[in-house]
């Protein structure tokens, strides 16, 4: 039995319009074998909980560069639990400061990836927390 790549979910919400991070994610994972369905800019919290039922990911990735990481993760946090998403990989990234990075951890994010972190630690977190379905 062949098992399917992995499906991830990289969204851009709120106001932030610069993408060029979500996007070398993006192409980085898919050379390193995952699906990855990229929901484009200015995306709400419900958008993307929406798209990561509907798409049944496995890995939902929020870059958040815009500065409001802490209440757009506390939105996605409540609507992660209505949509019954709680068992997926959840990941921030962007540029996160490191005062707020044990607060997203409280709120449920698995991991936070900054600009100081190498596109192969993400892959390699992925691997380590989730078995390929």
């Amino acid at each position: 039995m062949t098992k399917r790549p992995l499906r991830v979910l990289i969204a851009k919400p709120g106001l932030d319009g610069h993408d060029v991070g979500a996007k070398i994610v993006t192409r980085f994972l898919m050379e390193n074998g995952c699906e990855v369905i990229y929901t484009g800019l200015r995306k709400s919290p419900k958008e993307i909980a929406v798209a990561a039922r509907d798409e049944d990911v496995d890995v939902i990735g929020l870059s958040i560069l815009s500065g409001s990481h802490l209440p757009l993760c506390r939105q996605f946090r409540d609507l992660r639990k209505q949509y019954q998403l709680e068992d997926k990989l959840w990941l921030v990234g962007g540029n996160i400061p490191a005062r707020d990075q044990e607060e997203l951890k409280k709120l449920g994010v698995d991991a936070v990836f900054t600009i100081k972190n190498s596109l192969q630690s993400i892959v390699e977190f992925i691997n380590q927390k989730k078995s390929w379905a």
